[in-house]
């Protein structure tokens, strides 16, 4: 059957790409290798979920029966949330298939026939638009499309693993900081803080809107004050928070990629040319350190004066 074939890990960007096959009239298949994601995902909207049953718990192992599967089946496109294990999928079918294959794409589409996708390329400096002709792999980051909802067939099938990939040593992942991917409001510091400690006002202010903390790289792997799981960009964590708050933060283009889906942006900085204020739908030009201290403030006291 035709139609768009859909992977994740990641259950809620599964849903999400459900979505995106749904509101573009298309019949959404997801592909599950355990029995507990097909229960999981049976209300997720999609029209069938095959169960695909093998002896390996490696899913990139099972990229030639996907490959298989989707050639079999017609499939128009083979949608995979863009995680390391979702990448090893996508690349390894896209080979297998010897078609295109588009990865982290910014925004996908369906017109007249074709798969439009656009991603970021060359650091964020420039955006391409591709359309796929006949059978395509995109890989898709979270937060790009509604999930809808609805009842799925499910459809066991046998698949065969291939025996070349083994699983030789697993070591659970020590993360130190918020997901930021799922946070409502983020906080974000940069090079303009002068010390460690000032990491406190960011703090402060984080906690009167009720937001989490994030950084820059630079904050992350040069001064080490934070977490390399809270740095935003190209490279790093990719939001879309309701607000996101910077706190001497230049905004270069690579930083401006992984915050441009937020609904509302705002930046404080000294320097009145930088490139966070073109981004910016608000912008302070000023010392943070006056700034902010006075922002906590007038935030905390709007907190306690509002009535019950």
């Amino acid at each position: 059957m035709a139609g768009i074939y859909i992977y994740s890990d990641n259950n809620e960007i599964a849903a999400e790409i459900i979505g995106f096959a749904k509101r573009v009239g298309k019949e959404a298949v997801l592909l599950a290798f355990d029995e507990k994601t097909a229960e999981v995902m049976g209300n997720s909207g999609a029209d069938k979920i095959y169960l695909l049953n093998g002896e390996s718990e490696l899913v990139e192992s099972y990229a030639k029966a996907v490959a298989e599967l989707l050639q079999k089946e017609e499939a128009e496109l083979f949608a995979v949330g863009s995680t390391a294990r979702g990448r090893e999928l996508a690349a390894r079918a896209a080979g297998y298939l010897d078609c295109a294959l588009v990865s982290d794409v910014s925004a996908l589409s369906y017109a007249d026939g074709w798969f439009l996708a656009e991603r970021m390329m060359y650091g964020g400096l420039v955006q391409q638009r591709e359309s796929l002709d006949g059978l395509g792999v995109v890989t898709v980051p979270g937060g790009k499309f509604d999930p809808v909802t609805g009842n799925a067939e499910v459809i066991s099938m046998a698949v065969q693993a291939d025996r070349r990939v083994s699983l030789v040593e697993t070591a659970p992942i020590v993360r130190q900081g918020a997901d930021l991917s799922q946070a409502d409001k983020v906080v974000c510091v940069g090079m303009g803080l002068d010390k460690e400690e000032d990491l406190e006002t960011a703090r402060a202010l984080a906690e009167a809107i009720g937001a989490e903390i994030a950084c820059t790289r630079g904050i992350a792997e040069e001064r080490h004050w934070l977490p390399a799981e809270l740095y935003i960009g190209i490279s790093g964590a990719v939001i879309k928070p309701k607000l996101y708050v910077s706190l001497g933060v230049s905004g270069q283009i690579q930083h401006i990629f992984g915050i441009r889906d937020s609904q509302l942006i705002v930046g404080i900085d000294t320097n009145e040319r930088a490139p966070i204020f073109k981004a910016a739908d608000y912008g302070i030009v000023g010392d943070l350190y006056e700034i902010v201290p006075l922002l906590t403030d007038a935030l905390k006291k709007q907190t306690i004066d509002r009535p019950e």
